[in-house]
């Protein structure tokens, strides 16, 4: 319904090929924090069982799994925005004067990826704090318990916390820093 006014109340295209492109920046930023998570998951727990053996195997691990991380988001964003530019330049240039426009238009992918990164970025430190603040309360204050202590359940809740927080919100930040320089470059360029 809501595409269907688009199209038929919308006077001027750009705004929605300017939404298209917002939507679709929004969806690879939370893709790029996904990936974040499980990258970070999955090289979490052998960089904790490396280390216990070898420091230099388990700096190895996170060194990886960090350009992992890095190589993703960058191949994400040259990927994705190729596509959008590719289906653009089909659909909407008809003459050379249009690219302006087009560049113009795909600055939307770099708000969107830049409004999830935010978001991402917020909640996932909000959601850090309460677990760290809780874990804390119980262990520390009423079992008197050490600050990470194995017998404390909510260090479980505070260590998924550190993840969402330091992980999906960092991918998806980062993300959202990098599309907005690739999308203002394009935009200058043209």
């Amino acid at each position: 319904m809501i595409v269907v006014l688009i199209l038929f109340v919308e006077e001027e295209w750009g705004v929605f090929w300017t939404t298209i492109a917002f939507l679709v920046g929004a969806i690879t930023s939370m893709l790029s924090g996904y990936i974040g998570m499980s990258v970070a998951v999955f090289s979490n727990y052998r960089c904790s069982y490396k280390a216990i053996y070898s420091m230099q195997g388990a700096f190895n691990i996170a060194f990886r799994a960090g350009i992992v991380q890095g190589f993703s988001l960058v191949s994400l964003l040259v990927l994705t925005l190729t596509i959008v530019i590719a289906l653009y330049s089909n659909w909407y240039v008809a003459e050379r004067s249009d690219y302006e426009r087009l560049f113009d238009n795909i600055s939307g992918y770099a708000f969107g990826a830049n409004l999830i990164g935010l978001f991402a970025r917020v909640g996932g430190g909000i959601y850090t704090k309460a677990a760290d603040v809780g874990a804390d309360l119980v262990g520390k204050v009423e079992e008197d318990m050490d600050e990470d202590s194995p017998n404390n359940p909510a260090t479980i809740a505070d260590n998924v916390g550190d993840n969402v927080g330091d992980v999906a919100g960092m991918g998806a930040d980062l993300y959202g820093s990098l599309s907005g320089a690739m999308c203002s470059a394009l935009v200058v360029a043209s």
